[in-house]
């Protein structure tokens, strides 16, 4: 019954909406009403400029970790990485949104943190290089859903399933984007200082 109760709060504390109640305090209005109608970060960039966005950013980060905390005192590494997973659902499927959240991928990162610091650096480092070159964050993000189910695999068999799961759930989020980026039409990063 306590692993349940790992799961379940590590999914209730990712599908708080970090980005959606952050731009409505700050009177930014409703964050699904503008851009691309995504309460992640990167829409958050777009009508509250690039500091806002890092503070959602790494709110989102917080949340991930906090479950991967959760699952750790429960039973160990292998199920803090599931409840880290929990968490991605829960920010990519939030009941209190209909079921309709971001993308997961500064969830990801929270999980590899806290999981993994030397696979967060390696993503880290991966991501920041594709999305600075290209101009486009999604090639990068594309890359390290690839990236971490082998890295999770590295450091063991449990680790590797729970990575792959996040890798395989996060690329299904960016199905779209990975429609644009085959047939060129993606968009670029708009740095945004401030709004």
């Amino acid at each position: 019954m306590i692993y349940f109760w790992g799961v379940l709060i590590s999914y209730f504390l990712g599908s708080i909406p970090m980005g959606l109640l952050l731009t409505r305090m700050l009177g930014k209005g409703d964050l699904r009403k503008v851009g691309s109608g995504n309460i992640g970060a990167t829409n958050v960039m777009r009508v509250g400029g690039l500091r806002m966005a890092g503070l959602v950013w790494l709110l989102d980060m917080a949340k991930a970790i906090a479950a991967v905390f959760v699952g750790r005192y429960i039973a160990g590494d292998a199920f803090g990485a599931w409840c880290g997973f929990a968490a991605i659902v829960g920010h990519c499927y939030p009941v209190w949104l209909k079921f309709k959240g971001g993308k997961g991928i500064s969830s990801l990162f929270g999980v590899l943190l806290a999981v993994s610091p030397m696979s967060f650096v390696v993503c880290g480092i991966e991501w920041l290089t594709v999305a600075l070159t290209s101009g486009i964050s999604s090639l990068g993000a594309v890359i390290v859903f690839c990236l971490i189910p082998v890295l999770g695999f590295v450091i063991s068999v449990q680790v590797g399933w729970a990575f792959l799961c996040i890798g395989l759930l996060c690329m299904w989020r960016h199905r779209e984007n990975i429609k644009r980026l085959i047939s060129g039409t993606e968009s670029h990063i708009e740095w945004k200082w401030k709004k």
